[in-house]
């Protein structure tokens, strides 16, 4: 049987089950109203028992076979959706694709949402574009070289720009239709101080269980109880992007600071690793959908002696990594500084940078990751703008640092 085929009875099947479920669910309704006040002698179905299914009872082997070949055939979206569905057909199925599937900095892919909090490769990085809508104040973040005409790319993150009387938020999503705190989908946010030079990174969940301190007691701002049982108790700061301020209006292009407080700086030397999750919250990974804020504010309790505004890394007084902004060169025939793109950025702008560790002798790292450019970010035409990370950054740190371009700085330059 080729592989077409199989993906072809996969979606086939999918599609038989939904049906049935949907049938099930309504005969469950009418008995609902028909019986009586005795409880009935023969005890429900088992979640366990309703799933099963003839794909469920594939041998092993026969089944890690089919998952590998689906997973090395799928290199790229919208293809690499079957990988998903692989995941998604039963409970057997969906562990055996998670143990084949690898981290975004193992083979360079993104498949599931969880890959979008996961450092990115060391080597090639992973090329994105962001798209602008300025009637909207969104931002969306797309895997791909550049737009195509179909728009067939995978929609990896979405933003929205939200203007308040002290601060400028960014809301992140999974998706571009839902930015509500109170949505499953909400993945984190980006905040800015009142003059737009510092911007911090907040995470929807804890980044790494061991950076985190486990005495942190979350609080609520103005009320008490939880938006929603299945929200996460609090807002992490991961990390700050700080501008220089431009007082004497010198010529320059903005200088910024990154300081990313759930990566440590032993991340980047020799035999380093920087803290990679394994699973999102149930909530997320349940629907594991393929990569496609009304609440109250959730505060760290200030009053606690055993929290800080950085997280504090459990493998004692580690430093985190600090990243600043490549300096460019001034071009004496173009009249304007310049830096090498690599033919990714097409077009002039303030907000293009390319960010480089910023490390000390002491630190002890190489000096060819000292040259080597993390994160990458410029524009290429009306509201379009690549962006090209890789290790340690994740896709949504990434994002996060990007979108502290699209806030006004009148200070800074």
């Amino acid at each position: 049987m080729s592989l077409k085929s199989i993906m072809r009875e996969l979606k086939e099947m999918k599609d038989g089950i939904g049906n049935m479920s949907k049938r099930g669910d309504q005969s469950e309704l009418w008995r609902s109203r028909t019986r009586s006040h005795v409880a009935p002698d023969e005890a429900p179905l088992e979640p366990e028992l309703a799933e099963q299914s003839p794909w469920a009872n594939l041998p092993p082997e026969l089944l890690l076979d089919i998952i590998q070949r689906v997973e090395e055939s799928e290199t790229a979206w919208p293809a690499r959706a079957a990988v998903v569905f692989c995941a998604t057909v039963c409970r057997s199925w969906r562990e055996i694709t998670k143990e084949i599937v690898k981290t975004p900095e193992q083979c360079g892919r993104l498949t599931f949402p969880i890959s979008l909090k996961q450092p990115g490769p060391r080597e090639s990085p992973i090329q994105c574009y962001i798209r602008r809508d300025r009637t909207t104040s969104t931002y969306l973040l797309f895997c791909g070289l550049m737009p195509s005409e179909g728009e067939s790319d995978k929609l990896l993150l979405a933003a929205r720009k939200v203007r308040r009387a002290t601060c400028t938020d960014f809301i992140i999503s999974l998706v571009a239709d839902d930015f509500s705190r109170a949505s499953n989908m909400y993945v984190g946010k980006l905040r800015s101080n009142f003059l737009g030079t510092k911007f911090t990174t907040y995470d929807s969940q804890p980044p790494c269980d061991s950076i985190i301190p486990s005495t942190a007691r979350p609080s609520r701002r103005f009320h008490s109880k939880q938006v929603s049982p299945r929200l996460p108790a609090c807002n992490y700061s991961i990390g700050t992007v700080t501008y220089e301020l431009n007082v004497l209006r010198t010529r320059g292009p903005r200088r910024m600071h990154c300081i990313l407080h759930s990566i440590p700086i032993s991340a980047i030397q020799e035999g380093g690793t920087a803290p990679t999750l394994s699973a999102l919250p149930k909530s997320f990974d349940e629907q594991l959908c393929p990569l496609s804020s009304k609440g109250k504010e959730l505060i760290m309790d200030p009053i606690s002696p055993s929290l800080s505004a950085t997280p504090v890394f459990s493998s004692g007084s580690a430093e985190p990594l600090t990243l600043k902004n490549k300096a460019p060169r001034w071009h004496e025939q173009l009249q304007c500084w310049c830096l090498n793109f690599k033919g990714r950025v097409t077009v002039a702008s303030v907000k293009n940078f390319q960010l480089v560790a910023a490390v000390e002798p002491s630190h002890n790292v190489s000096p060819e990751e000292q040259e080597k450019v993390i994160l990458q970010f410029g524009k290429i035409g009306k509201d379009i703008f690549t962006m090209d990370y890789r290790y340690p950054l994740s896709a949504f740190q990434a994002f996060a640092i990007s979108l502290s371009c699209f806030d006004t700085k009148p200070a800074c330059e």
